[in-house]
């Protein structure tokens, strides 16, 4: 069975202000892809219509070659897990109780809790690291020790397709690494399909074996990170001057940011 992602000609709109306008993007099976942009362009949109968090205006999103529309609740979320930007928990939750709610889509009205359910977490507490902190209430946590928790329960949902959104705000450097390594920990050795939205261009680099760079509700490029981060592409994407070099350590595209660029409003204002 595909878990290819593709959306086709799709426009998401909040009331009557649209966002994302008539996007077409292929997400690469078994690949880490992010999205990148600066803000306000849609990216978080773009991440919440591939969820079908959004109903699209127009176009639509393929899962496997079916409309994502077509599919039950239970059955999408069978294959797609989102965690969304800064998520939360209510008061007095569990780390075990919060990874727990990840088997929902697999349970049935009259089995509502199974040894297979039990195992699913277990390995998910295990693979982020917070089977020690299973009886720890979620809000007592600190910040990467919950981000791996809520990572824990999209592991449990057992889904082939992985939608992070910007799973590294709030985090010092030392714990957005640790997130990301897991990201790619879960992809290399799992096999899942990671997307994630990202702000910071030199983790996406690093991380990456796609990248997706929007402006303004549309995809402006695709593609690996060594062709697509150029000095051109930051300036039409950021409104950034910049230099691009390799990174000494990694090898992938690093970015030397060196003033932003003036608008024309800029300009007349001055």
């Amino acid at each position: 069975m595909s878990d290819s992602m593709v959306a086709e000609g799709l426009t998401l709109r909040y009331d009557d202000r649209t966002i994302v306008d008539h996007l077409d993007v292929t997400l690469p099976e078994g690949r880490i892809t992010v999205i990148l942009g600066a803000n306000a362009c849609g990216k978080s949109t773009l991440l919440r219509g591939l969820a079908r968090l959004l109903s699209p205006a127009s176009g639509r999103v393929m899962l496997g070659g079916d409309d994502v529309r077509s599919f039950a609740p239970k059955a999408l979320a069978r294959r797609v897990g989102f965690l969304p930007q800064a998520a939360t928990a209510p008061g007095g939750v569990t780390v075990a109780e919060l990874v727990a709610r990840g088997r929902y889509p697999h349970q049935r009205l009259l089995q509502q809790w199974s040894p297979e359910d039990a195992d699913a977490v277990n390995r998910a507490m295990r693979s982020t690291g917070v089977a020690g902190l299973r009886d720890r209430p979620v809000d007592e946590l600190s910040g990467g020790q919950r981000q791996r928790a809520w990572i824990a329960m999209l592991l449990a949902q057992e889904t082939p397709v992985m939608l992070l959104d910007e799973p590294t705000t709030y985090l010092d450097i030392a714990h957005q690494l640790e997130v990301l390594e897991l990201c790619r920990r879960l992809n290399r050795e799992q096999g899942r399909t990671v997307v994630l939205v990202l702000h910071d261009l030199d983790q996406a680099c690093r991380y990456a074996d796609h990248l997706v760079v929007m402006r303004e509700g549309r995809v402006l490029a695709t593609g690996a990170p060594e062709q697509v981060m150029t000095a051109g592409l930051v300036a039409e994407a950021f409104g950034l001057e910049a230099l691009v070099q390799r990174h000494p350590v990694t090898g992938t595209p690093m970015v030397v940011p060196i003033a932003p660029l003036s608008s024309a409003d800029d300009e007349a204002i001055a």
